[in-house]
């Protein structure tokens, strides 16, 4: 077997069997791409500003000569309460620490055929869904989500750069047609017509705005039960109808994290934030964030106000308290 079909084989056998091979280059073409999005200000505050980084992988490995790009599956069910949730992805443990466990174990395979390999996962600013459909793992859609053909879009991405000279893929283009689901279902319009999702606008994503530290009054009510994360985009996604099922037990959800409990998470103090949440994917935002949609949420279900919130030790919490009784006239 050749060195691309030994890595194939022992990446199938830890469970993960869809995977590409892309060259190692600079990815120029995507200049025009991040020029545009940034003279119309469709940048977020956790986007890589050094443009370099975005498309250089000789930054991080300057003999490198092949990307391996692998998918993993986290969609156990789709038995989602849409009145009140947290994102599919959100739901078991957290996929950085479960992602990194198995590109350690493929990176020391590599390595043990006499190879340099170095594994990301979110720990660079390199564009992983666009090498994903350079490799052929999948194609990017319309909601700039990348489309697998086994598991549609409820994927993680990890990358591994080598200096081994594999063959590459072929790349995968869109497949999305004429069909504009998402867009017209996208509940903020952050999702609009252009290629390559050029115009789509990340800064109005609902999945963004649960996870920003400052908000305007004007999104408080379009949370509309979303604790983390939005999913919309991709349940309405013809192409994530009917998907496999991941095998990846750490992706298993918790229980909490199935049916959340809105009195649990308006009250949640430090301990109950460590067992119960940090150790999921949503868990890195720190609790206050959990604690004030979960909040906002409240008072935009039920319209009551909150006796415990009032004697919130945190002066952040009380601020938003107080400017939801505001909004909602409360």
């Amino acid at each position: 077997m050749s060195v691309k079909d030994d890595i194939i084989k022992f990446c199938s056998i830890n469970g993960l069997d869809t995977i590409g091979f892309s060259e190692c280059r600079i990815f120029h073409e995507l200049n025009p791409y991040f020029d545009k999005r940034k003279k119309l200000g469709l940048e977020n505050e956790f986007e890589e500003r050094d443009l370099n980084k975005k498309i250089n992988p000789f930054i991080y490995m300057k003999d490198g000569k092949t990307i391996i790009s692998i998918a993993f599956p986290y969609l156990y069910d789709n038995d989602i309460n849409k009145k009140l949730y947290f994102s599919n992805y959100t739901r078991g443990r957290d996929y950085h620490l479960v992602l990194i466990e198995y590109m350690k174990k493929i990176c020391t395979f590599i390595e043990g055929m006499g190879a340099k390999a170095m594994y990301f996962v979110d720990s660079n600013a390199l564009p992983e869904r666009y090498i994903a459909s350079l490799s052929g793992v999948g194609f990017i859609g319309k909601n700039n989500m990348l489309i697998t053909q086994r598991y549609g879009s409820y994927v993680f991405l990890g990358e591994i750069i080598t200096d081994l000279v594999i063959d590459p893929d072929k790349s995968v283009t869109q497949k999305c047609g004429n069909c504009e689901i998402c867009l017209s279902s996208c509940p903020t319009s952050a999702i609009v017509k252009g290629k390559f999702g050029i115009n789509n606008n990340s800064n109005i994503c609902l999945s963004y705005i649960t996870q920003k530290k400052d908000i305007e009054d004007f999104w408080f009510d379009k949370l509309d039960g979303r604790l983390f994360g939005c999913d919309t985009c991709q349940r309405v996604c013809p192409y994530n109808k009917e998907v496999e099922l991941s095998v990846i037990k750490e992706f298993k959800p918790y229980e909490h994290m199935r049916t959340p409990n809105l009195k649990e998470l308006m009250n949640i103090d430090n301990k109950l934030f460590k067992d119960n949440y940090k150790i999921t994917s949503c868990g890195w935002r720190g609790k206050n964030i959990i604690k004030r949609n979960a909040i906002i949420n409240s008072l935009f279900i039920e319209k009551v106000k909150i006796i415990t919130v009032e004697k919130d030790t945190s002066p952040y919490i009380r601020d938003y308290y107080y400017r939801l009784l505001k909004y909602f006239k409360l």
